[in-house]
């Protein structure tokens, strides 16, 4: 039993071990991404982050750059003082997700979202999102971030 538990230890200290120069550059890629689109509503900006056949599981969105760029402008035209805060940032093989606080305006609660992003070949190839308003209070005290 001992030698089980030794080994299972061991098994996850390498798995987290294997996170390496490939996570640390897909999280760089989309941490600049994220400031560009979501901070600076720069829709040409995100050109060089976006692989030209790219998936969009948003439902609101539509698959390919066009799609994204129209959803920043609309951010950019309804709420261009809007902010997004990165509070936490995970990289796993070509996955990188992201907690973020994002406020249409300063002072609004705003909402927790956690997108999930897929890179290949330098490129954001394919994201998903959750999204959850930030509420007034809640049962346990713990806050959202």
């Amino acid at each position: 039993m001992k030698k089980l538990l030794i080994t299972m230890i061991l098994g996850l200290l390498a798995a987290t071990a294997m996170a390496g120069p490939k996570e640390e550059k897909n999280k760089t890629l989309v941490l600049k991404f994220y400031d560009i689109a979501f901070n600076k509503l720069d829709t040409e900006g995100v050109l060089p982050f976006i692989a030209k056949d790219y998936i969009q599981h948003n439902p609101e969105v539509a698959n390919g750059v066009q799609p994204l760029q129209d959803f920043i402008r609309y951010i950019k035209a309804n709420s261009p003082n809007s902010r997004a805060v990165i509070k936490r940032v995970i990289a796993e093989g070509d996955l990188v997700m992201l907690h973020v606080h994002s406020q249409d305006k300063a002072g609004e609660r705003g909402v927790a979202i956690v997108d999930i992003f897929r890179v290949k070949n330098g490129k954001i190839i394919e994201h998903w999102d959750v999204i959850q308003a930030v509420p007034e209070k809640d049962a346990n005290g713990n806050g959202m971030f």
